[in-house]
């Protein structure tokens, strides 16, 4: 049966969306990802991409080699294994509505995850990024004021940033908390502290004039619009840049929020619960980046180590 790129990927899309539990981003990241697998066959084909091709024949070779190239591209183990999870679900929508004569991923092996440490800084780094954040938003620029409060919530409660960007001003709780609502469309409380709220006090009246039309959006772009992610990770390596500590991206001050909240006692069910993590084993790798931090101190200061 042979089928357009455009026509699959639709259909497939709206395979997805009947499915319950599946956040938007989620969709959009498996949606991606099948896309890229048929652009890759195609090109191997030499077919273009506006052209109908037969999918009938499709096999575990493809994708491994359709792997290879991400591979090749310089994507981690860990995007590669995001990768195989996805297209293991396309293949089954692609075997059962009969474009493909088997389930070409049936037999699919997923790489196995990086077990790197996640990249944090230390608490005196954030302090001055933050504070860097704060000197900016000193001259009054609408958009310094939402940068400087945007990263204050972000290293405050630890949110991803497809969660912060996805924020709306009724998400802020009266008790310097915020709703949000994370992966698999699951919501969760996120408290956060004095200079994370004295930041969004100052940047609401800025948000009014930065506004083009009436939306909800808590943080905003130049034009008006919700703020992009993209954006705002180019935020954080400028702002990264100017405070002098290392570059880091939005996911690492997450990191940093979490080894950070460790480092001070907090308990790891508590860290899991904020961070939105559906496995304790996830957030049990910011005890061994607090273990490193302990074993580098100790062989610095003791005179036995």
């Amino acid at each position: 049966m042979a089928l357009l790129i455009d026509e699959a990927i639709e259909a497939y899309e709206r395979e997805l969306r009947l499915r319950r539990g599946l956040s938007e981003n989620t969709v959009a990241a498996y949606v991606r990802e099948a896309r890229s697998l048929l652009e890759f066959i195609w090109q191997i084909a030499a077919c273009a991409v506006d052209e109908p091709m037969d999918l009938a024949g499709l096999e575990l070779a493809d994708i491994r080699a359709w792997l290879a190239y991400s591979q090749s591209k310089g994507h981690s183990r860990s995007s590669l294994a995001r990768h195989s999870a996805s297209i293991r679900t396309f293949c089954r929508w692609l075997h059962s509505t009969g474009h493909t004569d088997v389930d070409a991923a049936a037999r699919l092996k997923a790489p196995r995850p990086d077990n790197a440490l996640p990249r944090v800084l230390n608490q005196d780094q954030a302090r001055k990024l933050l504070t860097y954040a704060s000197e900016l938003a000193a001259s009054g620029d609408p958009l310094a004021l939402r940068d400087h409060a945007a990263v204050e919530l972000l290293y405050a409660s630890g949110l991803r940033i497809s969660e912060l960007c996805s924020l709306d001003v009724d998400s802020l709780g009266p008790d310097s908390t915020v709703r949000v609502v994370g992966k698999g469309d699951k919501e969760r409380i996120v408290p956060f502290g004095i200079p994370a709220r004295r930041a969004i006090t100052a940047y609401l009246p800025a948000r009014a004039r930065l506004l083009v039309r009436p939306g909800r959006a808590l943080f905003l772009g130049a034009r008006g619009g919700r703020l992009d992610p993209r954006t705002f990770r180019q935020t954080i390596h400028r702002l990264a840049a100017g405070a002098g500590v290392p570059d880091i991206s939005p996911h690492d001050l997450r990191h940093s929020a979490a080894t950070h909240l460790l480092d001070g006692g907090s308990d790891l069910r508590t860290v899991q619960e904020i961070l939105g993590h559906a496995s304790l084993g996830t957030t049990q790798r910011y005890t061994h980046v607090s273990s490193e931090r302990l074993r580098a101190a100790f062989a610095q200061a003791h005179p036995r180590a």
